[in-house]
């Protein structure tokens, strides 16, 4: 048995360090790569490339996959260059950055809470931007743009109030999770009051929104989720190492020098922000925050949030769900957020089941 045993010791540090290898930077920086990890990324990546480049071509007109690319790089005829660069590329740039916005918020989510319930659909963030948007919608009948500002502070507002009632002596996972299931609650009933007041064609646009489309996005909806982002993931990514320790309990983060409550709240400010812009931009697509942190994590088998899958995997998720959608059922007939909700649902229904026959519920 002994020497089994180390036997099996060699090989055991021999796949760590096939997964894991140390790269030292001429400037004496060693930096440890998870090659899965790395490896999941790239094929992430080229993955939601490869759906983008699919859902431009799809459409009434459809366009070839060499077409688009020729268009996109600027060799195309005027009719593809119209329809690529002023139709369906900004629409297809929302979904990118919308699923890499939810899916980053809810790995944030999911790591802070310590809990793979604990998404931004759970949490009720997503019914709190849909507040916002109703209240614009119902009682000022706001433009788009009204809109979205309404969506962004319902979400920042719901957000800050999460963060209020869970404080005692510091936020912590159960009791976050349990405060924004009653939050979910509460902004469910307020959005049903609020369309019941509303006139027949105000609560059909509301309803339309709330099912969560990119139909009819342009370059408005583009560029400022697009500088959020931009602004917001390289300070999350920064701040991985410290939630990262965080996940093994504040007393022995604090001992790493971790400062728990500051990282906590940045990241929780980060992560509503980032939920509260894709639902402004898109409408409360469902599950994608839910399922794509999970399936990631599934994909690296790494431990840890692993954000950058997390937000890979939700940039190609809801790609590819608007792909499927038009595929289908015919361009714009099916809102991505329909799509989204049945294969969300029939996953959460999957973890559940799992997380039971594992005894953690």
């Amino acid at each position: 048995m002994k020497s089994e045993a180390k036997s099996a010791e060699p090989a055991a540090t021999t796949r760590a360090t096939r997964a894991n290898r140390a790269v030292r930077t001429p400037g004496g920086i060693s930096v440890r790569l998870d090659v899965r990890a790395l490896t999941a990324v790239v094929l992430l990546l080229l993955a939601a490339l490869t759906a983008s480049v699919l859902l431009i071509g799809t459409g009434d007109f459809p366009i070839s996959a060499g077409d688009v690319l020729k268009t996109l790089v600027g060799n195309g005829n005027a009719g593809q260059e119209f329809i690529v660069n002023e139709l369906r590329l900004p629409r297809t740039l929302v979904g990118l950055l919308v699923g890499a916005a939810l899916g980053l918020g809810g790995a944030l989510f999911q790591a802070l809470s310590r809990n793979p319930l604990g998404s931004p659909d759970i949490l009720g963030l997503g019914q709190g931007a849909t507040a916002g948007a109703l209240v614009v919608i119902v009682l000022f009948s706001g433009d788009s743009a009204q809109v979205t500002v309404g969506a962004l502070v319902g979400g920042l507002a719901t957000g800050l109030a999460i963060y209020l009632l869970a404080w005692k002596r510091g936020v912590h996972g159960y009791r976050l999770v349990l405060v924004g299931i009653g939050m979910s609650a509460i902004m469910t009933a307020v959005n049903g009051y609020l369309l019941t007041k509303a006139d027949l064609v105000d609560a059909a646009r509301a309803v339309v929104w709330m099912t969560g489309s990119l139909s009819g996005r342009d370059w408005a909806q583009v560029w400022p989720l697009l500088a959020l982002c931009v602004v917001l993931a390289p300070l999350v990514l920064a701040n991985a190492r410290g939630l990262r320790m965080m996940e093994m309990g504040d007393d022995v983060s604090y001992a790493l020098g971790v400062r728990v409550e500051r990282v906590r709240l940045l990241l929780m400010l980060a992560a509503v922000l980032l939920t509260a812009a894709a639902t402004a931009a898109a409408g409360p697509v469902s599950f994608v925050a839910l399922t794509a942190p999970q399936l990631a994590r599934r994909l690296t088998r790494s431990p840890g949030p692993n954000l950058l899958p997390s937000l890979c995997m939700g940039a190609a998720l809801l790609v590819a769900a608007d792909w499927t959608s038009q595929r289908v059922f015919g361009a714009d007939q099916m809102p991505v957020g329909v799509v989204t909700g049945v294969l969300g649902g029939v996953y959460l229904l999957w973890l559940l089941v799992t997380e039971r026959k594992a005894g953690r519920i």
